[in-house]
């Protein structure tokens, strides 16, 4: 337990930090939608210049962008790319800043097995990303309530927000993951971007081939919007492989940590 409330106090500040840039995100892309949906034929009309494959990687629909659904599902795809960068920090950094910070033989002479140490630091990393997906979830509630009058899905709302928090765990797992593959890593920062704007990118390219297969390549394409808006439910395929991936990837840093050599320089 205190080292679980050690690791979460160490994270504070970053949490709250990006607790705070996601709901300023989500506040500041939601109240651009009434000014949209006021002009919605126009910026359709906008919107069908562009060539359909710039549409498709960019996560744009036509039809539905008046929507504050479909708004919302635009957004969001930008708010997840955030949401995934905090997450991966998260993982990558979580047991690798002891050897960074030259701690890991204090730490390893402490009466505590290395799945003690595992476990209180993931959780600690659960937690965190939970603080930050309560918070926004209930920003992005209230203002989808401030700025449609009309009549939308709230479960439907629910499901494209709770997106984000699968996300991160993914991106998290994979974080630990690489923290453990990677001897010693220099910038957490560096490691972190590259990956998640590598499998964005991916994504984008992704969504203008319109293959379903190539969607498992990257897990910023597990969760399709519009199957979301249309069946307000998950695809039970794409879910099965990313748990799976989560529970795997999170049993193999178990497996990896306690039996790696960790010195403190």
């Amino acid at each position: 337990m205190n080292m679980f409330l050690h690791e979460l106090k160490a994270y504070r500040k970053s949490t709250i930090t990006w607790t705070l840039t996601l709901v300023g995100l989500i506040i500041l892309f939601l109240s651009m939608f009434p000014a949209i949906s006021q002009e919605a034929e126009a910026f359709k009309k906008l919107m069908e210049g562009f060539p359909e494959e710039i549409r498709l990687a960019l996560g744009l629909s036509v039809e539905n962008i008046g929507s504050i659904l479909g708004f919302y599902s635009y957004v969001f795809l930008y708010i997840s790319l955030f949401g995934a960068i905090q997450a991966m920090i998260l993982g990558v950094s979580i047991l690798s800043k002891e050897v960074r910070e030259k701690t890991a033989d204090f730490l390893l002479t402490k009466p505590v097995t290395r799945t003690q140490i595992v476990t209180s630091k993931l959780l600690a990393a659960f937690t965190s990303l939970l603080i930050t997906n309560v918070f926004y979830l209930g920003a992005a509630t209230m203002m989808a309530s401030l700025v449609e009058t009309k009549e939308y899905s709230t479960k439907v709302l629910l499901l494209l927000s709770l997106t984000l928090f699968f996300l991160q765990l993914f991106f998290l797992a994979m974080g630990i993951l690489i923290s453990l593959a990677v001897p010693k890593i220099k910038s957490v920062l560096s490691i972190s971007l590259g990956t998640v704007f590598a499998f964005f990118i991916i994504g984008a390219l992704v969504s203008t081939t319109g293959d379903e297969a190539l969607r498992y390549l990257t897990p910023f394409k597990y969760f399709d919007f519009a199957y979301i808006m249309q069946n307000s439910s998950y695809e039970s395929s794409f879910m099965m492989v990313a748990i799976a991936f989560i529970v795997i990837a999170i049993t193999a840093s178990y497996l990896i940590y306690s039996k790696r050599d960790i010195h403190a320089v």
